[in-house]
C-alpha cells in the first residue's frame, strides 16, 4: 500500500522531514518526505495498511514544533519501490 500526502501548515524549517523520517523508520514505512516551493511538506509512504494509519495520524500534527493546519492524502495499491524512507530535495 501507499500514502501519498501533502502537509500544510508552520511545516518548513521546524525540522518536520527530519521527525518524519525518524517516525517512518521507528514504524518500518519506506519512501521519502520533501519541502515544496509552496510551503508544504510532501510524503509518499509505503507499506501496510496499519502503518501507514500510524504515518497518517501522525502527519495530522507532527512535531512539537510545527503547526499542522491541513493534511490532504490518498491512499493506493503499489507494490513497494523502495528501500528506505529518505529525506529528498
Amino acid at each position: 500500500m501507499r500514502l501519498h500526502a501533502f502537509v500544510s501548515g508552520d511545516v518548513q524549517g521546524v525540522g518536520f522531514r527530519y521527525s518524519t523520517q525518524h517516525h517512518a523508520d521507528a514504524i518500518g514505512v519506506t519512501g521519502w518526505v520533501r519541502n515544496l516551493e509552496d510551503g508544504r511538506v510532501e510524503v509518499l509512504a509505503e507499506g501496510r495498511q496499519e502503518q501507514l494509519d500510524d504515518m497518517l495520524a501522525w502527519l495530522q500534527h507532527g512535531p512539537r514544533t510545527a503547526m499542522v493546519s491541513a493534511v490532504e492524502h490518498e491512499f493506493s495499491d503499489s507494490p513497494r519501490s523502495f528501500g528506505r524512507f529518505s529525506i529528498v530535495p
